[in-house]
C-alpha cells in the first residue's frame, strides 16, 4: 500500500511524482494485471518454466558461457 503525506512547502506536483514513483516501485500495476483473471495452476507453472528457460543463461557473463561450452552447439 502506498501512502504519501505532504510536507511543509512541498508542491502538489512533487507529491504526485513521489507517489507515482513509489507506485511503480511497489509493482502494484503488475499485481493488479496478474490478478485480473484467474489462471489455472498448471498454466502458471508452464509460464514460470518458460520464463526460467528464457532467463537461464543471463546469470553468466558471455566469457564464462563460451569457456564452459553452454550456449552455441
Amino acid at each position: 500500500m502506498v501512502f504519501m503525506s505532504r510536507k511543509k512547502g512541498e508542491t502538489k506536483d512533487s507529491l504526485f511524482r513521489k507517489f507515482t514513483r513509489s507506485f511503480i516501485e511497489e509493482e502494484i500495476i503488475d499485481e493488479v494485471k496478474k490478478r485480473l483473471y484467474y489462471k489455472k495452476p498448471s498454466l502458471v507453472r508452464q509460464e514460470e518454466e518458460k520464463e526460467r528457460r528464457r532467463n537461464r543463461f543471463h546469470r553468466f557473463p558471455k566469457k564464462i558461457i563460451r569457456r564452459v561450452g553452454f550456449g552455441r552447439r
